[in-house]
C-alpha cells in the first residue's frame, strides 16, 4: 500500500510502464477510405463492378465511353456517400466518447490532492472519492462508506455498500469497480488495476464483432440473383436477335470472315450493353441517399444511427427485447403518495400539505433533514436515488427557509435498514426506514388530523403489500422523543408511509401500443420481483386481461435453448432477469428466424447488443455499449425507438417504389434494345441520351424518392420477415404490366408506318427520334408518379415530399429545352406543339393502364403495396 501522500511522479511513471495506461483501447475506427473500400462489398456493387470491367475491355475498342463513366460514377458516389454518412456518425459517437474520456479525477499524488483526467490514473493512485462521482478504475475502499451503484456493470439495481476491508482485491465488501457510480458517501481509495485489466475494460473486450447478415444484405443479394438472370436471358436474346438479322435476314453467311466477326462483336457489344442497362446501377446510390438523408431526420428525433443498415434492420423487427429502467420508466424515483395510519391515501405533496397540515410539517422535516442529500441553488446534489426523491419531492416548498439545528444523525445503512435525525429545537428524532424494521417499534400513528391512534398492524400491513404489488417502493416515517443511538426504541409513532415510484414516463403507454399495432412483440427485462414486474407492464400495456406471460429468470435458466424459443411466443416480462439472460434471449429469438432488437445502457449488456439484429444503446448509457449498439437512442425513449422503426419501414418502402421506377424503365430500355434493330433502328436512343436517361433513373429518381414521407400508416403492417425478397408479387406485377406497355408502345410508335409518316420518317429519320425520345421520358416521369403510392389517387401525401415534385418538373423541364435546343449533341429537333402533346399524351397513358391494373387487383382481392 502506498503512503498517505500517495505515489511520487517517478512512481506514475514506473506504475504507467508496468501496468499501462488507463485509457481503453477502442475498437479501431475504420478511416473515410476503408469505409468506402468495405463498401464495394455489396451484392450490387459487386454486379456493377462485374459490369464495369467487361465494359471497360470494350471500352478499347472504341466502344462508348459514357456508360463506362456512369457505372464507374455510380459506384464510387453511393459507396463515398455511405461511407461518409458512417464516417460523420462514428464522429459524432467518438465526440460522446472523448467526452466521456474528460472527466477528471481528484488523487493524492507527492503529498498534494491533484485533478487529473480519468485515463492518466494508474495503479497505485490514492483516488478520493464522494457522491456523485464515477469510479474512473478498480481499486479498494482504504476509508470512509460509500453507497455505490454497479448496475451497468451486474445488473443489479439495488445500492451496495462499500466499506474498508483487508484491502483484497477478493474482498467484495471493499472493491470498488470502474465505471459504477457513487450514489453516498465520502471515501478514499487504492488502484489496482487500470484500462483493459479493469472488469469494465475486460467486458469490453469481450463484445464480439462478429454478427450475422442484415435482411437488407439478404434481400439485396436475392435481387441481385434475380437482376444478374434477368440480365443474361436479355443479353442472350438480344445477341441471338442481332445476329439472326445480320445471318439470317441481311445474308451474313455468306459475307467474307472479316465481316462476319464484325457482326459477331457486334451482337456481343449488344448483349453487353443490355446486360449494363439490366443492372439498376442507381440502386445503390439511391440506397445510400435514403439512408443518409433520414439519418439527419432521425438525430432530430433523438436517434443516432452508427450503422446505416441499422435503419433499415429497425423497420424488419419482430421482437424487441426493453429494459425497464430508464426506457420504459424515467429512470429517477419520485415520492408518488402519502400514506396513514388508518388507511388514508394522499397523492402528492401537495395535496397532503392542503389536507393534514400537521402531518405534512413532520413529513415535510423528514425529507429535508433526515437526508444525506442537500440543496445547491435550486437543485438536488448528493445522497442516493430515495434521499433525492425525497428532497426533490419538498424542495419548492423548503427552498429558501432557513434551516433547523440537527443532531445525532444516523445515516442510511443497508445494514441498519433505518436512518435517522434529531431536531434540538423541536427535541425530536426522525426515523425512516423499511417498513418491516419499523413497524415492530410502532405503537400509536398519527391521523391526517393530527391526532394520533393506536396502531392497527394488519391494516398497516396490507396497505403496504399493496401498494408493492403495484410497483411501488415503500419507506416507513416514524417520530419519537428518544433520542436514537445503536438500536431503535420502542413507542415509535408512524407519522406516515412514503410511496415511491419510478413512473413510466408518457410517452411509454402510446409507444407500446404503436409497436404492437406495428405486429412488433415486446418483452420487458427487469431485475424487479415478479409482483413489481407485473405492476409496471400492467401500467405500460404489455400484458393482457389474463395478465399472462411473466416469468421470472429461475423458471427459464434450466431450459434448454430449445425450450427457450418455443417459450417466446408466449413471453411478455422476465423478472429478477440476469445480464446473461439477454444473450440467451437474442439467441432463441434469432433461432426462430426473428429479426431481433435489445436495448441496453451497461458494459454487461454489450454482447446482447453486439448479438442482435439491431441494438439499441441508451445515450446515458456506457461507452461500451453504444460502441456495441447499431443505434444511439439519445433520449433513452421507447417512444425513440419507436420512432426509428418508422423510419426504417419508411426507409424500405422507398427503396421500393425506386425498384419498382428504376426496373420498369429498365424493362423498357433492354425491349427498344432487342426490338430496335428488329425494326430497322440500330441506335434509338443515343450516347448522349443515354446519359441524360442514366441522370434521370439513377440520382435525380433517387433523390425524389428519398423524401418520401413517413405515414403513420407503415405501423399498422405487420413486420416483414427477414428472409423476405426485396420484389413483391405486387411490385413485380407493376414492373412486369408497365414494362411490357411501355415496350409495347414504344415499339410501335417507332415502328407504325402512319407514326412513321406522321413525323416525316422517310425524309428526316431524326423527327422521329426525337419524338421518340421524348416520348421514352415523359413515360418516365409519369410513371414515377405510379411508382410513389400504391392508391388510385397518385397526389396522396405528394405535398409531404415537395422534392419529388421538383425534380420531376425540373426532368420535363429539361427534357422540353434538349428537345428544341440539343441539337446535334443529343440528336434532337424541335417538335410542332401538336406533336409535343400527341408525345405527351401517349406517355400520359401509362398512368389509366396502372389505374386498371390495381383496380383489378382490388377487384380480386390482392394485396396492393409495397
Amino acid at each position: 500500500m502506498t503512503g498517505s501522500g500517495g505515489l511520487s511522479a517517478q512512481q506514475v511513471i514506473q506504475s504507467r510502464q508496468q501496468h499501462g495506461s488507463n485509457a481503453l483501447e477502442q475498437q479501431a475506427h475504420s478511416g473515410l477510405w476503408k469505409k468506402v473500400l468495405a463498401g464495394f462489398g455489396d451484392p450490387i456493387i459487386r454486379i456493377l463492378l462485374i459490369a464495369l470491367a467487361i465494359n471497360a475491355l470494350f471500352l478499347l475498342r472504341g466502344a462508348p465511353w459514357f456508360e463506362t463513366a456512369g457505372i464507374a460514377a455510380a459506384v464510387f458516389l453511393a459507396t463515398f456517400i455511405s461511407a461518409l454518412s458512417e464516417y460523420g456518425s462514428d464522429a459524432a459517437f467518438r465526440r460522446m466518447q472523448e467526452e466521456a474520456a474528460r472527466m477528471q479525477v481528484r488523487v493524492r499524488r507527492d503529498g498534494m490532492v491533484q485533478s487529473i483526467p480519468a485515463d492518466e490514473v494508474v495503479v497505485g493512485d490514492l483516488v478520493l472519492l464522494q457522491s456523485g462521482e464515477r469510479i474512473a478504475a478498480d481499486g479498494v475502499l482504504l476509508r470512509g462508506e460509500l453507497q455505490v451503484d454497479q448496475s451497468t456493470l451486474t445488473g443489479e439495481s439495488r445500492e451496495i455498500t462499500k466499506t474498508p476491508g483487508d484491502g483484497s482485491p477478493s474482498d467484495t465488501k471493499s472493491t470498488l469497480l470502474r465505471g459504477s457510480v457513487i450514489t453516498a458517501g465520502e471515501g478514499e481509495m487504492e488502484v489496482f488495476a487500470v484500462g483493459r485489466a479493469t472488469t469494465y475494460g475486460s467486458m469490453a473486450e469481450q463484445v464480439q464483432e462478429e454478427t450475422r447478415d442484415s435482411p437488407m444484405h439478404l434481400r439485396l443479394e436475392h435481387l441481385a440473383g434475380i437482376v444478374s438472370r434477368f440480365g443474361i436471358a436479355a443479353a442472350v436474346l438480344v445477341a441471338a436477335a442481332d445476329l439472326f438479322l445480320s445471318f439470317g435476314i441481311q445474308g451474313g453467311l455468306h459475307q467474307p470472315l472479316a465481316d462476319q466477326i464484325s457482326h459477331i462483336l457486334h451482337a456481343v457489344t449488344l448483349a453487353v450493353t443490355v446486360i449494363v442497362v439490366a443492372v439498376p446501377e442507381g440502386l445503390p446510390m439511391m440506397i445510400t441517399v435514403v439512408l443518409s438523408a433520414n439519418v439527419v431526420r432521425m438525430m432530430r428525433d433523438h436517434v443516432l444511427v452508427r450503422r446505416l443498415t441499422g435503419i433499415e434492420t429497425a423497420g424488419s423487427l419482430n421482437i424487441l427485447f426493453t429494459d425497464k429502467t430508464g426506457t420504459l420508466t424515467s429512470g429517477h424515483m419520485t415520492a408518488d403518495s402519502f400514506l396513514c395510519g388508518d388507511g388514508t391515501r394522499i397523492d402528492g405533496i401537495s395535496a397532503l400539505q392542503r389536507g393534514a397540515p400537521g402531518l405534512f410539517q413532520l413529513v415535510c422535516a423528514d425529507c429535508r433533514y433526515n437526508t444525506a442529500a442537500a440543496i445547491s441553488g435550486a437543485r438536488v446534489v448528493g445522497g442516493n436515488a430515495t434521499d433525492h426523491a425525497m428532497l426533490k419531492a419538498v424542495l419548492p416548498i423548503v427552498a429558501g427557509q432557513p434551516s433547523e439545528g440537527t443532531a445525532q444523525r444516523i445515516p442510511f445503512d443497508s445494514a441498519k435498514k433505518y436512518a435517522a435525525v434529531r431536531l434540538t429545537e423541536r427535541a425530536v428524532t426522525l426515523i425512516r426506514g423499511a417498513p418491516e424494521l419499523l413497524l415492530p417499534h410502532c405503537t400509536q400513528c398519527l391521523l391526517p388530523d393530527g391526532t394520533t391512534a393506536p396502531m392497527d398492524y394488519r391494516r398497516v400491513q396490507r396497505i403496504i403489500r399493496q401498494e408493492a404489488g403495484t410497483g411501488g417502493r415503500i419507506l416507513l416515517l416514524a417520530i419519537t422523543d428518544k433520542s436514537v443511538r445503536d438500536t431503535l426504541p420502542d413507542g415509535l409513532t408512524m407519522t406516515a408511509a412514503v410511496v415511491l415510484r419510478d413512473p413510466l414516463r408518457r410517452e411509454t403507454c402510446g409507444a407500446v401500443q404503436q409497436l404492437e399495432q406495428a405486429g412488433i412483440r415486446l418483452v420487458m427485462l427487469t431485475g424487479d420481483s415478479v409482483d413489481t414486474a407485473r405492476a409496471i407492464a400492467r401500467r405500460a400495456g404489455l400484458l393482457d386481461e389474463q395478465e399472462n406471460g411473466i416469468y421470472e429468470r429461475s423458471q427459464i435458466e434450466h431450459m434448454s435453448d430449445e425450450q427457450l424459443a418455443k417459450l417466446l411466443p408466449n413471453l411478455r416480462v422476465l423478472a429478477r432477469a440476469m445480464p446473461q439472460d439477454k444473450t440467451r434471449l437474442v439467441a432463441a429469438a434469432q433461432a426462430r428466424g426473428l429479426v431481433t432488437g435489445m436495448t441496453g445502457d451497461g458494459v454487461n449488456d454489450a454482447p446482447a447488443l453486439r448479438m442482435a439484429d439491431i441494438g439499441f444503446a441508451m445515450g446515458s448509457g456506457t461507452e461500451v455499449a453504444q460502441e456495441a449498439g447499431d443505434i444511439v437512442i439519445a433520449d433513452d425513449n421507447l417512444a425513440s425507438i419507436a420512432r426509428a422503426v418508422l423510419y426504417g419501414r419508411t426507409i424500405f418502402k422507398s427503396i421500393r417504389k425506386f425498384l419498382v421506377f428504376q426496373l420498369t424503365m429498365n424493362v423498357c430500355a433492354v425491349g427498344v434494345s432487342v426490338v430496335g434493330p428488329l425494326i430497322g433502328i440500330d441506335t434509338p436512343v443515343t450516347v448522349m441520351q443515354m446519359l441524360w436517361v442514366n441522370l434521370i433513373m439513377d440520382t435525380l429518381a433517387g433523390l425524389a424518392f428519398s423524401g418520401e414521407p413517413p405515414l403513420a400508416e407503415y405501423m399498422q403492417e405487420a413486420p416483414k420477415k427477414r428472409d423476405d425478397p426485396v420484389l413483391n408479387r405486387y411490385m413485380v406485377g407493376q414492373i412486369s404490366a408497365i414494362g411490357c406497355y411501355t415496350v409495347a408502345l414504344c415499339a410501335v410508335f417507332l415502328w407504325l408506318p402512319p407514326v412513321r409518316q406522321w413525323l416525316h420518317y422517310d425524309t428526316d429519320p431524326i423527327h422521329l427520334l426525337t419524338a421518340f425520345f421524348a416520348l421514352f421520358i415523359f413515360c418516365s416521369v409519369f410513371h414515377a408518379f405510379n411508382a410513389r403510392t400504391h392508391r388510385l389517387n397518385l397526389l396522396a401525401h405528394i405535398v409531404r415530399n415537395p422534392l419529388f415534385v421538383l425534380i420531376m418538373g425540373a426532368v420535363a423541364a429539361i427534357q422540353i429545352v434538349i428537345i428544341y435546343f440539343g441539337g446535334t449533341l443529343f440528336r434532337t429537333e424541335p417538335l410542332t406543339l401538336s406533336e409535343l402533346g400527341v408525345v405527351a399524351a401517349l406517355a400520359f397513358t401509362v398512368i389509366p393502364v396502372d389505374w386498371v391494373r390495381k383496380l383489378w387487383l382490388a377487384a380480386r382481392g390482392k394485396p396492393r403495396d409495397f
